[in-house]
Order: structure tokens, then sequence, then C-alpha cells
């Protein structure tokens, strides 16, 4: 269950992700064109080029 109220930050990915990547797939974009660290207690939004779905990337650390 995603608690909303501990999440600091919030990044939306420009463009449009292919939304059939997986999590690792998703970290990767994290990482390299967005040069933040997916662990960090963010929320990361992915868009499909239809722009009508969207994949969040969420870690958390218990």
């Amino acid at each position: 269950m995603l608690n909303i109220d501990k999440v600091n930050d919030i990044y939306l990915a420009c463009g449009a992700t292919d939304l059939r990547k997986s999590i690792d797939g998703l970290a990767l974009i994290v990482k390299t064109q967005l040069k933040k660290d997916s662990y960090q207690n963010a929320l990361f939004v992915f868009c499909n080029k239809a722009m009508n779905r969207l994949k969040v990337l969420h870690f958390h650390a218990y």
C-alpha cells in the first residue's frame, strides 16, 4: 500500500515511455535519463504515447 504522506518528491518523465518495460527497465530510465536514484523516497511517473495510461515506480524500504 502506498502512503503518499511519506513521499518526498514526485518526478514526471517527459515524453512517451514504453510501458511494457519492467521495473528494471524503468529504474534504468530513472538512473540514465533523469539522473536520480530510484531508491530514494520519491515517485517516478511515466506516461505512454497515447497519454491514457500511467506507470509509477516507487521503492519502499521497511
